[in-house]
């Protein structure tokens, strides 16, 4: 290299050249760079330079040809300048020199290497990235449902919600637009924003809080519907014990094995479901109260209590016969506070009075009454079981009115048939067990009760082609046991009255119920497992507070509105003895003679 740079010195040297430029070799200076720089070739005159103009001017073209060789790391963050405190790469700098060098404007330095970091840096980049890219971390990570998190909250916050003053956190939907999450939504904002016999479908015309396009977290993606499993097969053990232990169905010969293992499955579900969403409470607490204050999904919140009855009801004889007096209570106690609020607000004239917010799904806050009579009578309690079967059979009468009639005002229910309307059949079946239990027997007013559920049974069945054509919904669980209910009710029925058709109709309820069931549970294990839509994001919990302003078509009402003007001019002009609109209106060769023939 340097021999090369020596011919070009001797060929090329020019007495133009400034004597105060001496050539350099790259060897003399330690670390120097020559990789993508190439010095300019002085003349054999400029090497006889003085030493005082050497010794002054070479260490700052140094310096200034290593600006234009510093490596540059991958992140900004790592870049320290260092400052020119009068060493260079181990080369003094004096002071005039540097005070020359930090007066003058900087030349912008250029980077023509970068080295890239190796080793255990990229390991841990690499590991970092994995753990980040978790698709449940990252969602619960996103800033996004902050709104529904129950700590995402300062304490100053939290503190002033304790102490009963009003909230100032808003949220933001999708068009970036404050809303304000703290304030309990209206019903009238279900109505309007949502559609559907269930109420979970958006409207086009909404917007939610949460956003769209992606995958929520699962927790706000589990519905309060969910306990609707648990009603179903709970209710399933009842079956299968009542088919084992009674006098009209032992020539059936069932085992109570199945009722052992029902019962154990049905376990193993309240516990999941129950534990899966008690997280939901910790975590997500908006989204909970907004399942509360939807006028459909707050009955499902007497599930979880009604499925720990029908536990009860379905406990095996190898496990316990007798069942402590306390266990009614503990699990009445609950139902009962549901119950003065709900009925409550039935009542109070508010906005959600019955007669706006009756749907079929009602039924569960008033199944719970009769259930807890049927165990309370079962377990030898007396006013117990009467007070709460009172309280069922006052409301289940304005309840069955109010839905039976269908108000004008009432908007809430559907044109169409859904399988929602079998609950029309749990409130009677039930009533008929319980009041049976607490009288001893089964006497007329427990056949009244009964009859009245099997012809509700029997006019919805005959109807089952109205039923199609329905999404799958997990709600439906909890239209199975309605039907369950009228099995066991006609197993009761027959105990009393025996023949041949009540024998037959204990084994076609009690089939139809079974198969209801499986069936279900294969829809479920396909839409959990294959199609994996069983948790879609739930955007009945994330409608805004007030409703989206529709776009007006401007453009075509100004046309409209012109033609009809055109039109009421032409008829107040024209005779309306020879009027003749396809004559009168122009057509585009009408100035053209037609050639004859």
């Amino acid at each position: 290299m340097e021999n090369n740079i020596n011919i070009e010195i001797v060929e090329q040297g020019s007495p133009e050249v400034p004597s105060l430029i001496k050539y350099i070799s790259s060897s003399e200076v330690a670390g120097f760079d020559t990789s993508d720089f190439q010095f300019p070739s002085p003349s054999s005159k400029g090497s006889e330079a003085t030493s005082q103009g050497i010794q002054h001017d070479a260490p700052v073209v140094i310096n200034h040809q290593r600006k234009y060789s510093v490596s540059m790391p991958l992140s900004s963050e790592e870049v320290e300048l260092p400052a020119l405190d009068g060493k260079t790469d181990g080369i003094p700098i004096s002071s005039s020199q540097s005070a020359t060098a930090t007066s003058n404007h900087p030349q912008q330095s250029k980077c023509y290497s970068q080295p890239m970091p190796k080793g255990h840096v990229l390991q841990e980049a690499a590991n970092g990235d994995k753990v980040n890219n978790h698709p449940g971390i990252k969602a619960f990570k996103d800033k996004r449902f902050d709104s529904f998190k129950t700590w995402s909250g300062t304490l100053e916050r939290q503190l002033s919600i304790l102490r009963g003053k009003s909230p100032k956190a808003t949220a933001q939907d999708g068009n970036n637009t404050p809303r304000n999450i703290e304030r309990p939504l209206p019903v009238d904002r279900y109505f309007d924003a949502l559609e559907g016999p269930e109420l979970e479908t958006l409207r086009a015309s909404e917007e939610t809080v949460l956003p769209q396009d992606k995958k929520w977290p699962f927790l706000l993606r589990f519905p309060i519907s969910c306990f609707g499993v648990c009603l179903g097969v709970s209710s399933q053990a009842i079956l299968w014990k009542a088919l084992a232990t009674s006098p009209s169905t032992h020539f059936l010969h069932i085992s109570l094995k199945v009722n052992l293992v029902l019962w154990i499955i049905s376990i193993v579900l309240v516990t999941i479901i129950f534990t899966t969403y008690l997280l939901k409470i910790i975590l997500y607490f908006e989204a909970v109260r907004r399942e509360y204050y939807h006028p459909i999904r707050v009955n499902f919140f007497f599930a979880p209590w009604i499925a720990l009855l029908f536990l009860a009801l379905g406990v095996p004889p190898s496990v316990t016969k007798n069942l402590h007096h306390a266990l009614w209570y503990i699990l009445m106690i609950p139902i009962f506070c549901l119950e003065i609020k709900i009925y409550g607000q039935w009542m109070s004239g508010g906005q959600r009075r019955l007669s706006k917010v009756a749907n079929p799904s009602n039924h569960l806050s008033i199944v719970g009454n009769f259930v807890g009579a049927l165990l309370g009578a079962s377990m030898g309690l007396k006013e117990g079981p009467i007070f709460f079967f009172a309280i069922g059979l006052a409301h289940y009468i304005v309840l069955f009115v109010t839905l039976y009639q269908r108000l004008p005002t009432n908007e809430t229910l559907p044109k169409e048939l859904h399988p929602v309307f079998f609950l029309f059949v749990a409130a009677p079946s039930v009533a008929s067990m319980a009041w049976a239990n607490i009288q001893g027997s089964f006497d007329y007013g427990s056949r009244i009760a009964y009859f009245i559920a099997l012809f509700l049974y029997f006019s919805l069945a005959v109807r089952i082609n109205f039923f199609r054509g329905f999404t799958f919904s997990l709600a439906w669980w909890a239209y199975t046991f309605p039907m369950t209910g009228a099995a066991i009710a006609t197993i009761r029925y027959s105990n009393k009255v025996t023949n041949g058709v009540t024998k037959t109709m204990c084994v076609v309820l009690s089939l139809i119920s079974t198969l209801i069931v499986v069936a279900l549970l294969v829809s479920t294990i396909l839409h959990a497992f294959v199609f994996k839509n069983l948790f879609p994001n739930d955007l009945a919990i994330a409608i805004s507070d007030r409703k989206r302003k529709p776009q007006r078509k401007w453009l075509g009402l100004r046309y409209r509105s012109h033609e009809s003007k055109e039109i009421e001019n032409y008829l107040k002009f024209v005779n309306p003895d020879t009027i003749d609109l396809e004559a009168s209106t122009p057509q585009p060769n009408a100035t053209e003679e037609s050639p004859s023939i």
